[in-house]
């Protein structure tokens, strides 16, 4: 038997199509006593994990000299929104070596997208060129 059969992951509508490299902004709702607020976290995508139980993603940023890393379930009903800054180009899956790389090292070259290009029809493509 298999955990899925029993439970499915509900995974949350707030949270876009995100990838190791991007620079995102995570909006938690935290309670303090009996108030709500929204908290902001915004890092770079380190790794994401998927798994049986909807999995999740770690953000990490540097505060004040200090490595803060966060990880966030995909299901979390306390992760309001997740807002996609930057996409950033990266070769693996998992980005470790960020962790001992500098502030100014750890900065990523921004992801072209081709996504614009496909979704431009070919007649104004035509036109563009002339």
């Amino acid at each position: 038997m298999d955990v899925r059969e029993f439970v499915k992951p509900k995974m949350n509508p707030h949270i876009p199509q995100i990838s190791p490299g991007d620079t995102v902004k995570v909006s938690l709702k935290t309670r303090e006593g009996d108030k709500e607020r929204l908290q902001h976290f915004q890092g770079v995508v380190m790794k994401m994990r998927k798994g049986v139980d909807g999995g999740s993603f770690t953000v990490r940023r540097v505060s004040y000299g200090i490595g803060v890393e966060r990880t966030f379930p995909f299901q979390s009903p306390s992760v309001q929104s997740v807002e996609v800054l930057r996409h950033g180009q990266v070769r693996r899956a998992k980005l470790y070596y960020i962790r001992r790389l500098s502030v100014k090292q750890a900065r990523l070259k921004e992801r072209r997208e081709r996504a614009i290009e496909q979704a431009m029809p070919q007649e104004e493509k035509a036109q563009t060129s002339e």
